[in-house]
């Protein structure tokens, strides 16, 4: 009897656990959809600058301009997106996995995320800021961000930037990417292709890019952001999905052994009443 009421209870904290995962998996893709949505319109915007800032750096044939030239130092300056919640998987786990594969002794660490902050903050890393409770459309803390990357590169404290984010492919593969920014790089493909385009951009030449570069700069952190926000609620719903699906089995299980349990019970009930029944 105590057996099938141990089991019973495990049963209920079961379906109550279940509750729980499935609710946060709804939660996770009504976010999805949101964020979804609102990276495919971002994205947009940032394929347009994108292509572009690419068109006139191929028409720029030489310049000694800061975010043309690689600088001389090798310190480079990572900003890291990691997610504020758990429950959503790997996702956190790919992106330290990453960073700590990539980085070299000296380079500087700025992250986003309180998760990340807790892990990293553990290892012997130079982490110089990090943003803790950024929204999903979090614009101006991104825009903090990539000031203060700009006036460590421009100040010549690093001699790069890269970001690493997670790369949303679609709602079940997502992976983490290290992209570099700065110093941007020209595309060989167009630079061919800019002597038979009449195109003349003002101001010409090297002033163009003081105002270009930065703003270039901003859009990109702010597309990787919405992307890997996308990439998080779509891991957090794979995660819930699964756990949903892991408590049903369990509670399968839990139930054949109840249904087993009650019936062993009453088989031995009536072993007993036939047996006495025998005796008299």
């Amino acid at each position: 009897m105590a057996n099938k009421l141990e089991i019973k209870n495990r049963i209920r904290s079961v379906d109550s656990t279940k509750k729980i995962t499935k609710a946060m998996q709804l939660v996770a893709a009504s976010k999805l959809r949101k964020q979804k949505d609102l990276m495919d319109t971002n994205r947009t915007y940032a394929m347009y600058l994108q292509e572009v800032v690419e068109h006139i750096l191929s028409t720029i044939k030489t310049s000694d301009h800061p975010f043309l030239k690689r600088s001389q130092t090798e310190k480079r300056l990572i900003i890291v997106y990691t997610s504020d919640m758990g429950l959503c998987g790997g996702y956190n786990a790919n992106t330290y996995k990453l960073l700590e594969s990539s980085i070299n002794e000296g380079d500087e660490v700025i992250v986003v995320g309180s998760r990340g902050t807790t892990y990293l903050k553990r290892r012997d890393l130079n982490i110089i800021e990090t943003k803790i409770g950024v929204s999903e459309e979090g614009y101006e803390d991104i825009l903090d961000i990539a000031e203060l990357a700009l006036k460590q590169y421009t100040s010549g404290v690093v001699g790069s930037i890269e970001v690493l984010y997670t790369k949303f492919v679609n709602s079940m593969d997502f992976e983490p990417q290290l992209e570099r920014l700065l110093p941007a790089t020209r595309n060989e493909e167009l630079e061919k292709d800019v002597v038979k385009q009449d195109v003349i951009f003002e101001p010409a030449g090297d002033a163009i890019l003081d105002e270009l570069i930065p703003l270039y700069l901003k859009s990109l952190l702010y597309s990787r952001w919405i992307e890997t926000k996308t990439s998080e609620q779509a891991s957090r719903q794979n995660a819930m999905e699964n756990a949903t699906d892991n408590a049903q089995e369990l509670r399968d299980e839990l139930e054949l052994k109840f249904n087993q349990a009650r019936q062993a019970s009453i088989t031995q009930e009536i072993t007993e009443i036939v047996g006495g029944a025998n005796a008299q």
